[in-house]
């Protein structure tokens, strides 16, 4: 039997007990009306799992059945779930731990079906804020319905903060030259997916890019004037670029002003206690307008002084500031400037991340979640393994410096190319392992997951899925690299030294591997659930586009720099293959994305096709 996040007790007993269609679930009166809510989740498992309803009714326990009721002597978010001959009883210090307790109730459920074992279980979290972080603004937008049946998974696994990172993808009022090319989320979304977040004890924070990374705003005509570099509005898009070259000037009042009334637009539309301003990644800052003022005042002095003004109209706006931990790790005791209340999120994404960060800051007093990543971005499957390991460390962090949480973040770099599905794996580590700090090998992890989320009774789906992301030679990120130095005029000298620096060799055995591996995953479709066999074809498909960019590098090295390669192929056939392998593709974002940037994806290809052609 597998459970996760692992409970922090539990014993396991002889014997079982049968659930019925004749059994009820029961709520105590003393419980809020919102435990019917979580009381009809738990029908509905039921219904999917043993192809019969139990009705749902209020009042005394029942000799059999499910009982579900409160317990203020337990701590928040703390709960028992125990099976005995005489029925099943959750029992929670507050209505979120009643959830929890069904959570783990549904994982017995689908494993044991009606047939279910005697168990004790006292558990609790570990990390009071266990949370997710989703960019939905550097190329992928996702569709409402997707993001309810995100957070449904979210929940299901006992996180209890969401965070959706927007630049320009909010349709705000005044702002339409920023988002007018896109498709952005509304305020009518916004205020939906709160409300449906809530419902589950998920706070979802709003998280608005204040200071780096804003392409779109200060490319506009309207706003470019605010940008710290001159003419950013007359340079040509790229996916390179728009990361690293878009820091507001903060020597403008202007600046401010704008900032303050976005976010004023943007915070009425959560519950959430909580707003990160992000400000991160601020590469330009002090390089240009505001050059005379960095060199009179100092960089770190400029960078503070505006985080601080921002923080401090949020806690006028009785919400709690929140930003990326990056620039002040450079300056740690800076952190002292800022509100109290200030929260740092201190991100760290490499497979064998140091806690040197997190020491400093810890002693620096500053009060910080941990941020690991899910390892997607410009990935077309993730690193697995790698997200294990980043995680794995940045949670024991976590727990060793008493950090005020934990922020699993999924990043879009470059289009985000990779299915949001792909980061399910990741998703978990974090929960498991800020819930209960224990930590679990990474194949009995993966086996646990496998079975438990993918229904697969020989516990290997993940294994399999993992091993082809190893396999990308000609990688998303040099695919995208050279391109954009075509596009920005590079010479043609620049562009041979950089193409001829990647390490193509593998090309033909990693394409081997890849066919070894799509086969494996075509083979264990017939041992995964029914329902979650929707996975198949994103993984199949990312795959294949590994195969032909491998081909494509490989093509390319050896028709336009002379350099043999196994995996060459006719170049014109190649494109073809390129096309309809991306209306493929296309096929699959639609159906948990809007069309948001899938636009500057196509320029990719075409490009690619195009020049195939020429060779």
């Amino acid at each position: 039997m597998y459970l996760l996040p692992s409970p922090q007790q539990v014993e396991w007993k002889d014997g079982n007990i049968t659930l019925t269609y004749q059994d009820r679930i029961v709520i105590d009166q003393d419980c809020t009306g919102e435990v019917y809510h979580f009381a009809s989740i738990l029908k509905q498992e039921i219904q999917e799992q043993l192809g019969f309803a139990i009705s749902i009714a209020k009042g005394a326990r029942q000799k059999r059945g499910i009982y579900l009721k409160l317990d203020k002597t337990l701590r928040d978010e703390e709960y028992s779930l125990v099976i005995t001959t005489e029925g099943i009883v959750i029992t929670g210090g507050d209505e979120a731990a009643i959830l929890y307790g069904i959570q783990t109730l549904r994982q017995i459920i689908t494993q044991s079906g009606a047939v279910l074992p005697y168990v004790v279980i006292k558990d609790y979290p570990e990390m009071k804020n266990r949370g997710y972080y989703f960019d939905v603004t550097r190329g992928r937008v996702p569709t409402l319905a997707y993001l309810k049946a995100f957070a449904d998974k979210l929940s299901f696994y006992k996180i209890n903060q969401l965070q959706l990172y927007v630049e320009h993808s909010y349709l705000f009022q005044e702002l339409s030259e920023m988002w007018r090319d896109d498709t952005p989320l509304t305020a009518d979304e916004i205020l939906e997916f709160d409300a449906y977040c809530k419902s589950l004890h998920i706070e979802l924070v709003p998280s608005m890019a204040s200071f780096g990374h804003l392409y779109k705003l200060l490319s506009t005509k309207s706003f470019s004037q605010l940008c710290e570099m001159e003419d950013s509005e007359k340079q040509p898009f790229s996916f390179d670029d728009r990361m690293a070259h878009h820091t507001i000037d903060v020597s403008n009042d202007q600046s401010l002003i704008l900032i303050k009334k976005m976010i004023d637009e943007y915070l009425p539309l959560f519950h959430s206690k909580h707003f990160n301003i992000c400000a991160d990644e601020t590469f330009d800052l002090g390089k240009g307008k505001a050059k005379v003022l960095a060199d009179s005042q100092g960089i770190k002095t400029i960078y503070i002084d505006f985080v601080k003004e921002l923080c401090e109209h949020l806690i006028q706006k009785g919400k709690r500031p929140m930003f990326w931990g990056d620039v002040v790790c450079g300056f740690p005791e800076a952190i002292q400037q800022l509100p109290k209340e200030t929260i740092c999120l201190n991100w760290g994404y490499a497979a064998y991340q140091s806690e040197e960060s997190t020491k400093l800051l810890h002693q620096a007093g500053a009060t910080q979640y941990l941020c690991p990543g899910v390892g997607g971005w410009n990935q077309y499957i993730n690193m697995i393994r790698n997200s294990y390991e980043n995680i794995t460390r940045m949670c024991t962090y976590a727990h060793q410096y008493q950090a005020l949480g934990v922020l699993n973040t999924d990043w879009g770099d470059y289009g985000h190319i990779n299915h949001p599905e792909f980061s399910t794996a990741g998703m978990i580590y974090g929960a498991a392992f800020s819930w209960n700090k224990e930590l679990i090998g990474f194949e009995d992890i993966n086996r646990q997951i496998s079975r438990l989320e993918y229904g697969d009774k020989t516990e290997q789906w993940l294994e399999h899925v993992a091993a082809l992301a190893t396999n990308s030679v000609f990688e998303w990120f040099h695919t995208v690299r050279f391109m954009e130095m075509s596009v920005k005029g590079k010479s043609e000298d620049e562009m041979r030294k950089y193409f001829t620096g990647l390490d193509l060799s593998r090309s033909s055995v990693a394409n081997e591997n890849l066919r070894n591996g799509i086969q494996r995953v075509y083979e264990g479709i017939i041992h995964l659930d029914g329902k979650m066999r929707y996975v198949v074809k994103p993984y199949i498909v990312a795959a294949d586009g590994m195969m032909l960019f491998n081909s494509i590098g490989a093509t390319i090295s050896q028709r336009k720099y002379s350099i043999n390669n196994d995996s060459a192929m006719e170049p014109t056939i190649l494109a073809v293959q390129l096309e309809n392998w991306f209306y493929s593709y296309k096929e699959i974002w639609r159906t948990v994305s809007k069309e948001s940037e899938l636009y500057r994806i196509q320029n990719v290809m075409n490009w690619y096709a195009d020049l195939l052609r020429e060779l």
